[in-house]
């Protein structure tokens, strides 16, 4: 087998030959790499897009005889991240026999409960709706790919012709059909008419390719799309132009992330009508090309071709009107320019529901846009949380590209809007979202931490993400940021330095909050230091820095907030860490307890304030957390033991002897805390609630 490196332009050789060789003869572990390997690619297949498969020789547990086996992608999962786990394990000749009991196209969803019967491996994932796709065709290992170049093709004025021209009699066409068993049957015919083809197009749809091997079939997957990428950049040098030449020009970089972050709660606001969502901004040279050009008034309309894109995106975006230098200030002005485009978009996606539905169509979904183009500036999107609506943007922007290459081809056609609606609509992608696990209590939130690099902060965070949020950590110290935020999974954190003494660092910061996941809805103050004197040795900087990052750090912090809980008119929550010694006069602590005292009261007149706009403010009052907790770390502890006659190692047990319930308080005790106003009690505001194992001369009533 030649295994030397392939120079390819248009996509990445990654098959690494060490790898593939330590996997030895399996050939489900050589699928498995080849799949993740080709999902690594998004000029390939986009996440959950796409499924591969290989056919092995297995010993029936019940007879003993060598029997073939499919194993294929299972429903919902996604090749560039697939395992063992993921896959479905089938007879290939029970798969092939439901041949004998096929009806036609109005029993495809039958069909689907049949594969159970086919089932070789119990601890299958449930095979998709494609398995046929695969079962049907006689080869070793396969790829169904959607790669922007193929589904270019595949969507493109006189498909068919366009194929045969690239690839002349090597690549079979297949016109569009919805996937399931009929498509598979269209698919052993096409390879029955054209024996010797080394894969076909899918119209509108995508491409399947195959081998003997799972590098052969790798190297054949590759190789047809640098084919078709080269022959679309050929047109494309051709015509000098794309999407008809630009427009408009965009605006400099930074001013487009300001009005991205400045727009993204009014528009999220908008799109949470129904439910609420998360967001996501991209100004990606390829969206900028396409929003700014003058084929965005004809394209944008008709919609996205291939099923993987608009199940993902719906079936086409809102493109707002706004200027590109408009000023976005007044935030009042601005939503009565935009919200009439969304409500005209709601009874347009309301039209196509009730034109197409059938008597046993689903209800309607959320009828607010998933993709928001605004010309000159950006391309946003909203979905149910981060990892989604991160992936509907790229599957837009391989829209993008299957539109841009179709129109240097030929002209781009999209698919009927009854064909889109019967496949958006379709009963078996409603059983597979009724399948979907249930939304953890704090899912589709957005969290903003101060004070989050390290000790109570980042416990706090953790305990949020845990819960669904997504958050956002800030502190003065960026390593401590990196190396906290490098302790979260992908879409789920971000960051920000965040010095809450200075409004404009803290203006940066909800900046990035907004354009990272499209506004805030809860603000835990963590931030914070102790400072323990006697009176006569607390200077006026003592004094200060207190005031400065406690109270005055708490007043912006909320002020900011608000305007963006505003904006987005969705509620919210504001929860600063404050402390027992804010109620409890103790010695040698004026200028810490008069802080935090100002915390709890300037809460209990924000909660006054608020509430008409459900914004919720609640304290959460630790007392003695020494372990893992930062402000014990240097003097504080010191002062504290000097306090009360004692060493520094002596402090925990002190703390713990000294409350009610005789409990070390951890930083995870002050995150259950503030989950628990923020995740629990949804009613509740101007409360304080007491992290301190029980001090009743804390006691608030």
């Amino acid at each position: 087998m030649d295994t030397k490196i392939k120079k390819f332009k248009y996509v990445d050789y990654l098959w690494d030959k060490k790898r593939a060789d330590a996997l030895g003869d399996d050939q489900v572990a050589l699928f498995l790499y080849r799949s993740n390997i080709l999902g690594a690619d998004l000029r390939i297949t986009n996440y959950g897009g796409g499924n591969t498969s290989c056919k092995t020789i297995e010993k029936d547990p019940l007879t003993n005889e060598e029997v073939e086996v499919m194993w294929v992608k299972g429903s919902g999962g996604d090749i560039g991240t697939l395992d063992r786990s993921g896959i479905a394990g089938l007879y290939t000749s029970r798969l092939r026999d439901l041949k004998k009991v096929y009806k036609g196209l109005h029993d495809e969803d039958r069909m689907v409960g049949l594969f159970n019967h086919c089932i070789y491996d119990l601890d299958s994932k449930a095979p998709s709706i494609d398995t046929p796709l695969h079962g049907l065709l006689p080869f070793a290992h396969i790829d169904h790919l959607h790669p922007d170049a193929l589904i270019a093709v595949a969507a493109a004025k006189d498909s068919e012709k366009v194929t045969k021209e690239i690839w002349g009699d090597t690549m079979g066409w297949v016109p569009w059909q919805k996937p399931g068993f009929d498509l598979g049957l269209q698919l052993e015919k096409c390879l029955e008419d054209n024996p010797g083809i080394r894969g076909i197009v899918l119209g509108s749809h995508g491409l399947f390719t195959w081998g003997d091997t799972s590098y052969e079939c790798y190297m054949n997957s590759l190789e047809v799309i640098e084919m078709a990428s080269n022959y679309i950049e050929e047109k494309i040098k051709e015509k000098d132009v794309v999407f008809g030449g630009q427009r408009l020009k965009s605006i400099p970089k930074a001013a487009r992330l300001d009005k991205a972050a400045q727009l993204m709660p009014l528009l999220r606001g908008l799109c949470s009508s129904e439910n609420r969502m998360i967001g996501h901004f991209t100004d990606d040279p390829i969206v900028m090309e396409y929003i700014n050009s003058y084929d965005l008034e004809r394209l944008a309309p008709m919609g996205t071709s291939c099923p993987d894109h608009f199940l993902r995106t719906k079936i086409q975006p809102l493109v707002l009107t706004l200027e590109k230098n408009e000023d976005l200030n007044d935030a009042d002005a601005i939503l009565k320019k935009i919200e009439p485009a969304f409500e005209a978009y709601r009874a347009e996606y309301a039209d196509y529901y009730n034109t197409c539905k059938k008597d046993n169509s689903p209800a309607m979904r959320d009828a607010n846009p998933v993709i928001i183009i605004y010309p000159g500036v950006g391309m946003f999107s909203f979905a149910k949380n981060k990892q989604t609506t991160r992936v509907a943007s790229e599957f837009y922007i391989n829209a993008i590209n299957v539109m841009r290459g179709a129109e240097a081809i030929t002209s781009y056609t999209s698919l009927p809007r009854q064909e889109a609606f019967d496949i958006e609509y379709w009963l078996l992608e409603e059983a597979k979202l009724l399948r979907m696990p249930k939304e953890q209590p704090l899912s589709r939130k957005v969290a903003f931490i101060t004070g989050a690099g390290g000790g109570i902060g980042k416990a706090i965070a953790d305990k949020l993400a845990a819960e669904g949020a997504n958050v956002v950590l800030t502190d003065i110290n960026e390593q401590s940021l990196i190396a906290a935020n490098a302790t979260y999974k992908r879409d789920v954190s971000t960051y920000a330095i965040c010095d809450v003494t200075d409004t404009e660092s803290i203006a940066n910061a909800y900046k990035k909050a907004c354009t990272e996941f499209g506004g805030v809805d809860i603000v835990v103050h963590s931030a914070g230091l102790a400072i323990s004197k006697p009176l006569e040795d607390t200077t006026d900087k003592d004094w200060n820095i207190l005031q400065d990052i406690l109270v005055k750090g708490q007043f912006d912090l909320i002020k900011q907030a608000v305007a963006i809980m505003r904006k987005q008119g969705l509620g919210g929550d504001f929860v600063p860490i404050a402390s027992k010694n804010g109620l409890v006069a103790g010695p040698n602590n004026v200028a810490y307890g008069t802080a935090k005292a100002a915390q709890q009261h300037m809460s209990r007149l924000l909660a006054a304030e608020l509430g008409k706009d459900k914004i919720r403010v609640n304290v959460v009052n630790p007392d003695g957390v020494i372990v893992g907790s930062k402000i014990w770390e240097g003097a504080w502890a010191e002062g504290r033991a000097k306090a009360n006659g004692i060493t520094v190692e002596e402090l925990p047990a002190f703390y713990a002897k000294r409350n009610l319930l005789n409990e070390i308080i951890t930083p995870d005790d002050i995150a259950n805390g503030v989950f628990s106003l923020v995740g629990i009690l949804n009613k509740s505001t101007g409360n304080i609630i007491n992290v301190d194992g029980g001090m009743a001369n804390a006691f608030v009533r």
